[in-house]
């Protein structure tokens, strides 16, 4: 790629920045909200894939920036990893009215810029946060045959063909289900001990 990645990744934020057919994009300009691209290391080994901003996220352009990100800071912290080696971002660019879930067709939209992100920084291990990103994930990158419940699924590893560049993506729960159930960061942090191993091996 002639390219720099970092010219390339401005060039998805500059178009979604511009994206007036979204149906969020009203939302957006009304709320005066940012759409949030996505932060890290270019060239980071793991990139982490939520769903859709929230409300911190809409208003700063950072994602994972409220609660869920402070518990996310903490589960890199348990592997001595920090925000700045990994990339995290989301399907969806633009935060849906009310926090509600993303619609087909808001990931319909916003995903090719998510293929696109991952074809620019090529991580090792995509490790998705929350079933909207983990069906999302497993179905474009041929995983199909793999794909369950999240309760079943997360804290496997599931190599891609090498059409995908044989990447490794693991579903994880998002962060989110730890600030209501503590057993569930229990959960996350034997999780997270899962990727510390795939990447003793990268």
């Amino acid at each position: 790629m002639s390219n720099s990645k970092y010219e390339q990744l401005k060039k998805i934020k500059d178009e979604v920045v511009a994206l007036i057919n979204s149906p969020l994009y009203e939302y957006r300009v009304k709320n005066k909200n940012k759409p949030v691209i996505g932060q890290g290391d270019h060239n980071a080994k793991i990139m982490f894939v939520g769903e859709a901003p929230g409300k911190n996220e809409a208003e700063t352009g950072v994602p994972f920036c409220g609660a869920a990100g402070r518990v996310l800071d903490e589960l890199l912290a348990s592997i001595s990893l920090k925000r700045q080696e990994v990339y995290v971002t989301n399907i969806v660019k633009d935060r849906p009215p009310n926090n509600r879930d993303p619609s087909p067709q808001e990931i319909e939209l916003y995903s090719p810029f998510l293929i696109r992100q991952v074809q620019i920084i090529k991580p090792a291990i995509i490790a998705t946060l929350g079933r909207f990103s983990m069906d999302f994930v497993m179905k474009e990158f041929g995983l199909e045959k793999e794909m369950g419940k999240i309760s079943t699924l997360h804290g496997k590893s599931f190599i891609t063909s090498k059409e995908y560049g044989s990447m490794q993506v693991v579903p994880l729960y998002h962060p989110a289900v730890a600030l209501y159930n503590a057993s569930q960061k229990k959960t996350l942090l034997e999780d997270f001990q899962v990727l510390a191993t795939i990447i003793s091996f990268l």
